[in-house]
């Protein structure tokens, strides 16, 4: 049975830095590329980091460039999401997936992706 279990999430003010953690099991963790969304209330999902298998190359949205930092550790099967200069519209429910890979796009929907429960992100002003 595949699970992604997120956590590091908390409450945080502007400036501040928080890094979330993914752990998955139960697939053959090093060679799905992994993401992090994540979804505002009243929003929709939204992409924020990728990292794909082999290369680690990765993919940042441009609101979180500079500021987040995708890396995985494969001998732990985690991925983290290093989140530095949080701002509050970074507030959001962030979940980790894995994604099935092609070798030039990454299908993260089911039924070729799996997702985690989701942690909670606050940023205060």
């Amino acid at each position: 049975q595949v699970q992604l279990v997120e956590s590091g999430g908390g409450s945080v003010q502007t400036g501040g830095s928080l890094r979330l953690s993914c752990a998955a099991s139960g697939y053959t963790y090093n060679t799905n590329c992994m993401g992090w969304f994540r979804q505002a209330p009243g929003k929709e999902r939204e992409g924020v980091a990728a990292i794909y298998p082999g290369s680690n190359n990765t993919y940042y949205d441009d609101s979180v460039k500079g500021r987040f930092t995708i890396s995985r550790y494969n001998a732990k099967n985690t991925t983290y999401l290093q989140m530095n200069s949080l701002k509050p519209e970074d507030t959001a429910m962030y979940y980790c997936a894995a994604g099935a890979w092609s070798g030039s796009y990454c299908y993260a929907e089911p039924p070729f992706g799996y997702w985690g429960q989701g942690t909670q992100v606050t940023v205060s002003s």
